[in-house]
């Protein structure tokens, strides 16, 4: 298993933060940037090699990845040169190559647990399998699920009508067996169609799930964070503060007798 991280984009909506320093290098605690927090959170997950997918800032990413030391976990980098011109399904394109096997992909603003991840992992060997959560209520941003009673995906974008909606995608999905094949071929026929450059990678799984199965797995009551705008970050910055605090006032364990 292999993960993928797409994080080649500038985060425009996070100007002036972003002006000079890329989204995934920001931080979100006193010793974690986002991409860190994600990279440590996957070798925790018994995941061993990630490739991240830079663009914007490339040089510092780079720099950043060589500097890192995570236990159990190999780290490279693959460049997008053309990041200021498309969305992320030309990212996706151009990584195509590393989807040989069984992989992660993860949107580069998704913050999360590591339970988040493992749940996908731990859920039955599909295909493809893609982390949904629920809410009370969803915003023309949500990248919105429509799933049936089985656990399936019928539809996913964030136009779907308002009846068909019970969830939302998190950033984070799963391909095993002949789902890396499928999701491949599935690109490479997208990303010739008018408008593929401004496409998202997920209008690609859309399109796979009115053919063929792509099942779901709930992280309901997880926690996980996207990070969009400053208030996300500031969001999350408050949220790991307090998973510390907790952490920190939480008494220590017997010893083992």
């Amino acid at each position: 298993m292999k993960a993928i991280v797409l994080s080649a984009g500038q985060g425009k909506r996070l100007l002036p933060l972003t002006a000079r320093e890329p989204k995934c290098l920001l931080r979100v605690d006193e010793s974690h940037c986002v991409l860190e927090h994600q990279l440590e959170a996957i070798a925790r997950c018994g995941i061993g090699r990630a490739t991240v997918v830079v663009g914007f800032g490339a040089r510092q990413v780079e720099s950043f990845v060589r500097s890192l030391m995570i236990p159990g976990l190999q780290v490279e980098t693959l460049y997008n040169p053309f990041y200021t011109l498309s969305d992320n399904l030309a990212t996706c394109w151009l990584a195509r190559q590393l989807m040989d096997d069984d992989f992660v992909l993860l949107n580069g603003d998704t913050l999360f647990e590591d339970s988040v991840l493992m749940q996908l992992l731990d859920a039955r060997p599909e295909d493809i399998r893609i982390a949904v959560d629920q809410k009370p209520s969803y915003d023309d941003d949500d990248m919105k699920v429509s799933v049936d009673s089985d656990g399936e995906l019928m539809a996913i974008g964030k136009d779907l009508q308002p009846e068909l909606v019970n969830g939302e995608s998190i950033g984070m999905l799963c391909f095993r067996g002949s789902g890396p094949k499928l999701f491949c071929e599935a690109l490479e026929a997208t990303i010739r169609a008018p408008g593929a450059l401004q496409a998202w990678y997920l209008s690609v799984i859309n399109e796979i799930a009115q053919d063929a199965a792509v099942q779901t797995a709930s992280v309901r009551g997880l926690w996980w964070r996207e990070i969009d705008s400053p208030e996300d970050l500031e969001d999350v910055r408050r949220s790991l503060l307090r998973q510390q605090g907790a952490a920190d006032a939480s008494p220590c364990p017997a010893p083992e007798r």
